[in-house]
């Protein structure tokens, strides 16, 4: 399709960046946090809305199907008695309250309500959801067809011939209200806008493992390599940078001069010369004290295009 000529606004925003040339601060496990429910395991310090208000534009969410328990109603005294839906849970929604789900328990049409509220209210700002995505293609597409506003700004791939002619201007997504993107690592559900991840993207191995020395950026995908190039298309890379398991004290470790470093050093050659377009950390807001920040190393990507 033609998008709509960007307003004077969104390019004084975006200039004539493609999204391919873009860098977006990214949430790895947003959803486990100490405000959206009572997660006592968290990758966040703040709610999704938070996050968003303070930068954040990529989060990744673990999308599970919930049967109704009886006896978890039973024996939760009435605190656990819900309907059966796609909630956030991390590892399994029945398991452990508190690390692999919370409660209240997180619906997933609920949390990208939010997202889609925060965009009707930053008409300038475009989000990515990445979904790791336990639940069947009719399970999402029902939890998505109860997020009021989606269809006005959920951006499909096909509709604007992305593998012919590479992605648009950031502006023009703007310009006509596509500004949000949705990625998924299940393949059979392009036909609703969710996009599969390794059709779309490259991505290096998502841990710096438990003692967060494996900097290396090494492929997630063997059959899809950083530097991958193809003909008039260039997928999005993904970066991530947290290890096996989050805390505070970690975070703040390997959110400053490492992750700096680990793009320029390892990251961007492995890709080609070519800088992240997805930067996704554990607590976002923390840093080492060396002045470098998630943030700042996102704006300094972002400034070098």
């Amino acid at each position: 399709m033609s998008a709509t000529p960007p307003p004077g606004a969104a390019y004084a925003r975006w200039g004539d960046r493609r999204l391919d040339e873009a860098t977006f601060l990214t949430t790895h496990n947003a959803f486990t946090n100490y405000h959206d429910s009572r997660w006592t395991s968290v990758s966040q310090s703040e709610s999704v809305r938070a996050q968003l208000d303070n930068g954040v534009r990529g989060l990744s969410l673990d999308t599970h199907w919930y049967e109704r328990s009886t006896w978890l109603c039973v024996i939760s005294f009435g605190s656990d008695c819900y309907p059966s839906d796609v909630y956030l849970c991390h590892g399994g929604c029945t398991t452990f309250a508190g690390v692999t789900y919370a409660l209240p328990r997180q619906t997933f049409h609920g949390t990208l309500q939010t997202v889609v509220d925060f965009l009707a209210a930053h008409p300038q700002e475009v989000v990515t959801v990445f979904l790791e995505d336990y639940v069947s293609a009719g399970q999402l597409e029902r939890s998505l067809g109860r997020v009021r506003g989606l269809s006005e700004v959920l951006f499909r791939p096909d509709e604007w011939g992305v593998r012919q002619s590479g992605w648009p201007k950031v502006a023009d997504l703007v310009g006509a209200g596509k500004r949000l993107l949705i990625f998924s690592d299940r393949p059979d559900r392009e036909h609703l806008g969710v996009m599969h991840d390794r059709a779309w993207t490259v991505s290096n191995f998502w841990s710096l493992g438990d003692l967060g020395k494996d900097t290396r950026c090494v492929s997630r995908w063997p059959d899809v390599p950083l530097d991958r190039q193809e003909p008039g298309f260039r997928r999005l890379f993904t970066m991530s940078h947290h290890r096996n398991v989050p805390t505070v004290l970690t975070a703040a470790l390997d959110n400053g001069t490492k992750l700096r470093d680990r793009v320029a050093e390892q990251c961007r050659p492995a890709a080609g010369g070519r800088d992240p377009n997805y930067v996704s950390v554990d607590f976002h807001r923390l840093s080492d004290g060396s002045g470098h920040t998630p943030a700042s190393v996102v704006a300094e990507l972002d400034a070098r295009r």
